[in-house]
């Protein structure tokens, strides 16, 4: 035997990963190499004489090629390549006649294929038409110098200045539940009621720093443009005054009312940057909103307001404790080339 195959042998024996079956047969063949015959290594590893025969042979003829099993033939197809073809079109090509979208049973029951079948098929083909993904092409006439300007405040940060996307979650419902919850247990769900007492609602406005993911938060009643200047004076007053403000802000009326510009316009040190109509996904602050909301909101129980904001200023101020700043790795030019490839899958449309 060879001393690299004696060395792949043992590799195969130690392997947590190889088949068990696989193992066994190179002990059989390291033990014959050692000189112990077919019965003591049929009583050492439990096995039969003629099977410690077969391997032996399979090894002498085939090397370590013979210790693998040899493919074995299945039987006949049952699909040809043309239904599977004809599946695939009629997935991507037409619809149900009194409904949206196929099932798998309904468009077994139309191309005559199993069940099964079809959802081998579509798995292979990641053909998945119960799901919808949302879009919407912006209409900005300075889209183009609006994504380059702020993917550029991600990318390539100003010295001596912060940059801060700014926006509101408004309309956060304090709700309470009409019988306590049950807890979570092994082998069940947290078991919650249906139904809910509404107590009131809070708006919570929030600065997310893009250096170092701290976010600055404060939470109103409303959110008119008073109780936004409210929140530029907080953001006034917690950062530095040697350091400009970068303000990236989408275009609802409150960030663009008089008072609020003539605020702005006040202090030179503060800069807004505008995201293109349609894009609020350029806004960082919309992935932290998107955290707070999984994590303290959408499935917390609030007996009042004041316990809304309560838990959601103990939220904030664990979060900073640990806070890190987003990746943002797109950069203009694939962005860009992304919403070229949507406009034209757009346009091939027809509408």
């Amino acid at each position: 035997m060879p001393p690299a195959e004696r060395e792949e042998l043992v590799s195969i024996t130690r392997s947590r990963s190889m088949p068990q079956a696989l193992a066994t047969r190179a002990r059989i063949v390291l033990l014959a190499a050692n000189g112990s015959s077919n019965t003591a290594i049929a009583e050492r590893l439990g096995l039969s004489n003629p099977t410690v025969g077969i391997w032996r042979k399979r090894y002498r003829t085939q090397r370590l090629q013979g210790l693998y099993d040899e493919p074995r033939p299945g039987g006949p197809r049952s699909v040809s390549d043309e239904q599977v073809a004809s599946l695939i079109r009629k997935t991507l090509k037409t619809k149900p006649k009194a409904a949206t979208h196929w099932t798998h049973r309904s468009i077994a029951a139309e191309t005559k294929l199993s069940k099964s079948m079809v959802q081998r098929v579509w798995k292979a083909f990641g053909l998945q038409p119960h799901r919808q993904k949302r879009f919407k092409i912006s209409t900005d006439p300075f889209f183009v110098e609006k994504v380059r300007d702020i993917v550029g405040l991600y990318l390539n940060p100003p010295d001596h200045a912060i940059a801060l996307c700014v926006d509101e979650k408004s309309q956060i419902q304090a709700l309470d539940r009409t019988q306590p919850l049950l807890p979570l247990g092994l082998g069940y769900f947290e078991g919650v009621t249906h139904d809910y007492v509404r107590h009131g609602t809070a708006t919570l406005f929030a600065a997310l720093d893009v250096a170092s993911g701290h976010v600055l938060t404060q939470t109103k009643r409303r959110h008119r443009h008073q109780e936004f200047l409210q929140f530029l004076r907080h953001i006034e007053a917690s950062v530095p005054k040697k350091l400009d403000v970068h303000f990236i802000v989408d275009n609802y009326a409150t960030h663009k009312h008089a008072t609020a510009r003539r605020w702005l316009a006040a202090r030179p040190r503060f800069h807004v940057h505008y995201t293109p109509t349609y894009s609020s996904w350029l806004n960082q602050v919309e992935i932290w909103f998107n955290i707070i909301t999984q994590r303290a909101i959408r499935r917390g129980t609030f007996r009042s307001v004041r316990d809304l904001v309560e838990k959601i200023d103990r939220f904030v101020r664990h979060y900073n404790r640990s806070c890190r700043p987003f990746v943002w790795t797109a950069t203009p030019d694939s962005i860009l080339e992304k919403l070229k490839r949507l406009c034209k899958a757009v346009a091939g449309t027809g509408h």
